[in-house]
């Protein structure tokens, strides 16, 4: 069972950078792709990137291309995203997902807790 849980979140002033982890402390994610996602208050929620189960490819929102890098460690079952370039609009509550093998493009079963990202201008 796919058990997910991110990390990294916090205070940055714009311009700044973070690094959001999300853990699989199940230890089953290597067959899943796993994406981001993030929600702002008030708003839906917003896909922002998503890589393979190898790790070879990616793919980005457009609010997210050329500032955000998607990469994952299957030895840790870690998935990172490294956020640079922060803005303001970038606030929100940040939630890891996993997407088995077998499910459709959009199908995200599988949800972290979430965690803060707050940038201040």
């Amino acid at each position: 069972q796919v058990q997910l849980v991110e990390s990294g979140g916090g205070l940055v002033q714009a311009g700044g950078s973070l690094r959001l982890s999300c853990v699989d402390s199940g230890r089953t994610f290597l067959d899943s792709a796993v994406g981001w996602f993030r929600q702002a208050p008030g708003k839906g929620r917003e896909f922002v990137a998503v890589i393979s189960r190898s790790g070879e490819s990616t793919y980005y929102a457009d609010s997210a291309k050329g500032r955000f890098t998607l990469s994952r460690d299957n030895a840790k079952y870690t998935v990172y995203l490294q956020m640079n370039s922060l803005k303001p609009e970038d606030s929100a509550i940040y939630y890891c997902a996993a997407r088995p093998t077998g499910y459709n493009t959009s199908d995200f079963p599988f949800w972290g807790q979430g965690t803060q990202v707050t940038v201040a201008s």
